[in-house]
């Protein structure tokens, strides 16, 4: 009898966690169509970035949130998005980014210094303190990464399930992201002054 009573509170246990995470993405789902929306009307990388910044921020609950974006030409990403540094830029085959990049799979640690990719140098430049990091590809329609969102230091650590949500996040964005990125390369021909001799 006290068997049964210990796998019904389990049972019970399990299903409250179920339940928990439910609500938990049935909110997240419900308020990404108010997101969508406000990303439609901020039609450059300057005004939508701060926006996915924020939504990714709020939905796993992490300190801070980059998106870095691929130059192909300079084989670096950059980005101007990382609450509180002006610019950041990180070697394409180097960090967690650049692995995250290499082999097109997020990325999870939970112990950031332990990972065997982890730029500590970024950290001491910045004078920040990373724990925990989560990574994830943003892909173009052709399949090739055009950026990395990186997500760090939440209070608790990070886990599968915001793993999930990352990969279906950069899938929702990448679309944003790479007509931003054909408009900025665009306007950069447009103004562009060509001397001739």
């Amino acid at each position: 009898m006290k068997r049964k009573r210990m796998v019904e509170i389990k049972l019970l246990s399990i299903r409250n966690k179920e339940e928990e995470l439910r609500m938990k993405y049935t909110n997240t789902y419900r308020t990404l169509a108010e997101f969508g929306r406000k990303l439609l009307n901020k039609p450059t990388l300057a005004e939508g970035l701060p926006i996915i910044s924020a939504y990714a921020k709020d939905v796993i609950k992490a300190e801070r949130c980059s998106i870095f974006i691929y130059d192909a030409d300079k084989q670096n990403f950059w980005t101007t998005i990382s609450d509180g540094v002006d610019k950041i830029t990180i070697p394409a085959d180097k960090g967690i980014i650049g692995y995250t990049f290499k082999t097109k799979e997020p990325v999870l640690t939970n112990d950031a210094y332990a990972h065997p990719k982890f730029l500590a140098q970024v950290d001491k430049t910045t004078g920040y303190k990373t724990r925990n990091i989560i990574t994830s590809p943003i892909f173009s329609s052709k399949r090739e990464v055009i950026a990395v969102l990186q997500l760090l230091n939440k209070e608790e650590d990070f886990d599968e399930e915001d793993k999930k949500f990352m990969t279906f996040f950069s899938h929702y964005i990448s679309g944003f992201l790479e007509l931003s990125d054909v408009f900025l390369r665009e306007d950069i021909k447009q103004n562009e002054v060509t001397i001739d001799e």
